[in-house]
């Protein structure tokens, strides 16, 4: 198991940053490079607190490294996030499939936005990544505990400059308004 911690400041009050994440995504797209599309799939609002939002994310095809092209298609590059958005807490809880590997990835954690002054929020990734490389088309049972970890590790680096990305599309998606 992997995992994600990431602290990263946004330009913004955090209600304007908390409630724009969770209600205006895909209002974001044009300014996160990454992302092909994101389709809300199910919205709940739950109380006055709490909101369950499932996302379903598309990457850009092109993101794919070229040595792994024969092996990931474009239709792999999707993932739907489960998130559950408390505003009494300024928390968003969420989980994540992998599209094409549902059953060998897990993926969860919490988001936080925290008042960091002025106009200023910081926003807390923690989570955790875990593969099951044995559930991986093609990795030897033998040392899949092994590859799975590597895998972790490997996407954890990965992923961590992206979601800070987010938080950059979002200042610019603002700053458009």
């Amino acid at each position: 198991m992997a995992d994600i911690n990431i602290k990263d400041s946004v330009a913004h009050g955090r209600e304007k940053v908390f409630k724009t994440f969770r209600d205006e995504l895909t209002e974001l797209i044009p300014h996160l490079p990454d992302i092909k599309d994101i389709e809300v799939k199910d919205r709940e609002e739950v109380d006055d607190n709490t909101v369950k939002v499932v996302n379903l994310w598309k990457a850009e095809a092109e993101e794919i490294p070229r040595l792994a092209r024969s092996f990931i298609k474009p239709e792999m590059l999707k993932w739907t996030d489960y998130a559950t958005w408390r505003e009494d807490a300024w928390e968003c809880d969420w989980r994540m499939e992998v599209g094409f590997l549902s059953d060998a990835v897990t993926c969860e954690g919490t988001n936080r936005y925290l008042e960091k002054g002025e106009g200023i929020t910081e926003v807390v990734i923690e989570g955790t990544l875990e593969v099951d490389a044995a559930k991986i088309p093609g990795v030897p049972r033998l040392g899949a505990g092994k590859i799975g970890r590597v895998i972790e590790s490997f996407v954890v680096k990965l992923i961590t400059p992206n979601l800070t990305q987010v938080n950059r599309g979002l200042e610019s998606y603002l700053k458009s308004k």
